[in-house]
């Protein structure tokens, strides 16, 4: 599968072919996310519903490289399956912002979220 030179997140359209290192389809890239004024990539959530079905997440870490044509997990195919669901805001809790550690694994799974439901 040629696909093709590397790229960047900043480049990154809605439908590109996204890969497991394993060499198979997966999905397709659904949604970027990052915050490109301070160079942050945060992962992608990944239409998989050829696949396992609904969307899923990869985090940065998770991203082996970016191209043109494709997006390559580090994760082969079965490890991709499992990757978590974009999940709801939960209830308000007792909190303050200094009992919230920013930019967690939660907190991307929740800005996801709320790009798949509109609410952001």
């Amino acid at each position: 599968m040629d696909l093709g030179d590397p790229g960047s997140y900043l480049s990154l359209p809605q439908g590109t072919d996204v890969v497991s290192s394993d060499g198979h389809k997966v999905g397709t890239v659904e949604h970027v996310l990052a915050v490109p004024e301070v160079d942050v990539f945060d992962g992608v959530i990944v239409d998989m519903r050829a696949g396992p079905g609904g969307h899923r997440f990869a985090d940065a870490s998770q991203v082996a490289s970016i191209h043109e044509r494709g997006v390559v997990l580090a994760l082969d195919r079965e490890a991709a399956e499992r990757l978590p669901v974009p999940e709801e805001n939960p209830a308000a809790l007792d909190a303050s912002p200094d009992d919230v550690t920013p930019d967690g694994l939660d907190d991307k799974l929740r800005r996801a979220w709320n790009y798949l439901s509109g609410n952001y």
